[in-house]
């Protein structure tokens, strides 16, 4: 595998990224735990090494050990090309903000409520592996082949989901968009049917800064400019300078409808060539550098609509899933040799929905009904039965009835257009709730020749 596992489970489970809230007012908290130094366990007899603490987080820390974990990781990702980490201090710090505003946003998620199931961990898990080509044992297995622990991966997945989650929760309690928003956007016909892959770098410029501090930024972007200009790889610049939490991952934001990112990336970015980068541009945050990496017209949106019937047996405590298998496939048979599927969809299926119907389930596009349902329609001939199949549901046969191509680019317009507003927001929402729990945080440094560096420290509020 080219990349680290743990890299590729970040990777699969976060979304666009946001910019890192990377300095805060100072002051002193009315109190803070004391520098306790933990004991880690060793692996064999002997002296066991110390696990000191490398930051204080209102009531949390991070370790040595886990600061270690992170930059371990990222070296063995890079381990082709180790030039492009920054020096190891810089990086140090680089993870240790990361870690810190994770920790930040996994407690705030946690205050309120935020959780994320086993089921939705397996299912994370079961994502991770299918990226890799390989089942969830074999997943295992690479990772602990990479030096990992198994377990340490799936909090780390957790902890991910609860971000995820998180994120979700603040922009429905922040984000509101209006119908007369989106008749104005879809009056002014600003939808953009592009898709554009961009990289980003950002030099971050703090709260209230100074115009001498706002002048060291500048200085910064221009010199990180001059170094791609010279033959620096964007990405390794990227990695090197930029504070945006993509940074390790080069500053690639992949591909995304031009609607759904802000637009004054856009606005940048349709001012660019293929593999041009532009000047640094001041912004609200920062200073910005952009380099587009393609585009590509979507146009219209060809969708395959299809048409279909199904019985479902559920798989209950009553009926286990042999047995749910077994009243499927005798009903299958039975359709083969004749009987009418509506007769026994009406007589035995177990879906509510649908029974009272024959099992038709009406039109609808590939993802309606979860990945089992797609896969069977698009591999059966229209009239064709299914094997046997089991979903979280239970256990199906379902019989393809019909498939159309249908332009969705007129009726989903609308919806596009309220995503765009709505993802717009979210992002700028994110940003301020960071900085937010950034500034209330008491926050201080305990690594090695880093100054420190610490927050008013507050009760945190509900997103």
């Amino acid at each position: 595998m080219k990349a680290s596992l743990l890299a590729l489970a970040l990777a699969a489970l976060i979304p666009f990224a946001h910019e890192a809230c990377a300095q805060t007012q100072t002051a002193a908290p009315t109190t803070a735990p004391a520098e306790t130094p933990v004991t880690a366990p060793a692996a064999s007899a002997g002296v066991q090494p110390i696990n000191r603490i490398v930051a204080i987080v209102d009531e949390d820390v991070v370790l040595q050990s886990e600061l270690d974990r992170q930059i371990a990781a990222l070296t063995k990702q890079y381990a082709n090309a180790p030039q492009q980490l920054p020096p190891r201090e810089a990086l140090e710090r680089q993870l240790l903000d990361r870690l810190i505003l994770e920790k930040l946003q996994i407690a705030r998620a946690e205050s309120t409520g935020v959780k994320a199931s086993d089921t939705e961990i397996d299912q994370a898990m079961v994502q991770i592996a299918k990226q890799n080509n390989l089942d969830v044992s074999q997943l295992r297995n690479a990772i602990e082949h990479q030096g990992l622990d198994y377990n340490q991966f799936r909090k780390n997945v957790h902890d991910q989901l609860i971000v995820q989650h998180l994120r979700q929760r603040v922009a429905q309690s922040r984000v509101h968009i209006s119908d007369a928003e989106i008749d104005s956007l879809l009056k002014n016909g600003n939808i953009n049917k592009a898709q554009m892959h961009l990289g980003y770098i950002v030099i971050t410029v703090p709260d209230g800064a100074t115009p001498e501090q706002v002048d060291v930024a500048r200085a910064k972007a221009d010199e990180v400019k001059k170094q791609i200009d010279d033959g620096m790889d964007f990405a390794a610049a990227a990695i090197r300078y930029s504070s945006a939490q993509n940074a390790l991952q080069g500053g690639d934001l992949g591909w995304h409808n031009a609607n759904e990112l802000p637009q004054a990336l856009v606005g940048i970015a349709d001012k660019l060539s293929e593999g041009q980068v532009s000047a640094p541009i001041r912004g609200p945050n920062g200073f910005h550098i952009i380099k587009l990496l393609g585009k590509r017209d979507i146009g219209s949106q060809i969708v395959t609509d299809y048409h279909a019937r199904h019985i479902l047996i559920k798989i209950t405590e009553l009926t286990p899933s042999d047995q749910a298998e077994k009243k499927i496939t005798a009903i299958r048979a039975r359709i083969l040799a004749g009987e009418d599927f509506d007769k026994a969809a009406k007589d035995a299926s177990e879906d509510t929905q649908t029974a009272r119907l024959g099992g038709d389930m009406g039109w609808f596009t590939g993802d309606a009904f979860g990945t089992r349902v797609r896969e069977q329609v698009q591999k059966l001939s229209k009239g064709e039965i299914s094997q046997p199949f089991q979903t979280d549901a239970g256990w199906h046969v379902l019989q393809l009835m019909d498939t159309r191509n249908t332009d969705k680019a007129g009726e989903m317009q609308r919806d596009q257009a309220k995503t765009m507003l709505f993802q717009r927001k979210a992002e700028d929402e994110y940003e301020s709730f960071l900085r937010q729990i950034r500034s209330e945080a008491y926050v201080e440094i305990r690594l090695s020749g880093a100054s420190g560096d610490t927050g008013t420290a507050s009760k945190p509020g509900a997103p």
